[in-house]
């Protein structure tokens, strides 16, 4: 399908409807939405440059980032690591990777629609992926090949690859409960993404599990961030029947959490038992260094752009993949203080 065909299908001008692609403001946002719309479904794509006219190929994979994430805002280098690794497996077969950064003000579905029906890859790998996800649900409607690197509630319906949140929760509970803590708080993101269920469903769970007593009020949503868990460590100092641990959903939240230790003049491990998700080196400026999972982020890059290659090259392909994670305690663990 050509831009004439597509114009033709929908009854207005091919000026229109390039207009609509390429976001011009002089179109109504309804005409928009319905060229968007028809060109995912009709399998509509602009072709980027010569190349993609001699191949019907771009030869690039574009990976899609949510800009307006906290993480994000504090120089993460999760992302940039596994970026890297995935320019490199990219790179020897022959494809580009692009950054296709998504400001917090841009709708992410309507964001998504305007990348398909410019063409700009081949295939797609979007991150941030929520419990209920219009962006799945608009892809698997598309013709565009995609995997995510999260989970959704349609997870048996397009490939993905996600960490293991589950693992993570379980053995730190178990581990804290063999050391006599009955008091175990947890961190969860303030959004709806899908992070957030499974960490919430899994601790629910685990502590059942364990036969310790659920709580509600030991599930902290928070900001994903130093001062989050700085904010949250004077909630649990609070309490009157206060947490002797805490699991952090993001690793830079352990500075909050030490420095709100400090200023109470308590110590972790000692006072508060602290676990965090990922081993960073950033936490080695922490002392004691903060129980942690090592993750390969360097081989999860490279998986990720195998795999998308791999469901660009075959759509039945199912990529379902919990990524390991090895655990490594500190003296960030310690049993539950007295009194």
């Amino acid at each position: 399908m050509n831009i004439k065909d597509l114009a033709q299908h929908l009854g207005i001008s091919i000026g229109t409807v390039s207009r609509a692609l390429n976001d011009k403001p002089d179109v109504n946002a309804k005409t928009r939405e319905r060229v968007l719309n028809a060109a995912v479904e009709l399998g509509y794509s602009a072709n980027a440059s010569g190349r993609s006219l001699r191949r019907g190929t771009t030869q690039t994979i574009a990976f899609m980032l949510e800009t307006g994430q906290s993480e994000l805002r504090s120089g993460d280098n999760f992302f940039m690591r596994v970026i890297d690794a995935m320019q490199a497996e990219l790179d020897d077969e022959g494809y580009d990777l692009i950054i296709l950064p998504c400001h917090s003000k841009n709708d992410p579905t309507e964001f998504l629609k305007r990348v398909i029906a410019r063409g700009t890859a081949d295939a797609i790998v979007v991150t941030a992926t929520m419990k209920n996800d219009p962006r799945i649900e608009f892809l698997l409607k598309s013709r565009l090949p995609f995997l995510t690197l999260g989970r959704s509630r349609l997870e048996d319906q397009h490939p993905w690859i996600d960490l293991d949140f589950e693992g993570y929760v379980e053995q730190t509970i178990r581990k804290l409960v063999e050391l006599g803590h009955k008091r175990i708080a947890i961190t969860v993101p303030p959004t709806r993404s899908n992070i957030a269920s499974l960490l919430r469903e899994t601790y629910e769970r685990a502590i059942g599990e364990t036969g310790l007593d659920f709580d509600p009020a030991l599930i902290f949503e928070c900001e994903v961030s130093e001062s989050g868990g700085n904010q949250v460590t004077h909630q649990i100092l609070g309490m009157p029947n206060r947490a002797t641990a805490l699991l952090l959903n993001y690793e830079l939240m352990a500075f909050g959490v030490y420095s709100a230790l400090q200023e109470a003049g308590l110590s972790p491990g000692k006072d508060l038992s602290v676990a965090t998700l990922r081993r960073s080196k950033l936490l080695r400026f922490l002392n004691p260094p903060v129980t942690a999972f090592e993750i390969d982020l360097k081989e999860l890059g490279r998986t990720i752009a195998r795999e998308v290659l791999q469901v660009l090259r075959d759509n039945t392909h199912k990529t379902r993949i919990v990524w390991p994670a090895t655990m490594t305690v500190t003296e960030s663990f310690g049993p539950p203080a007295e009194g």
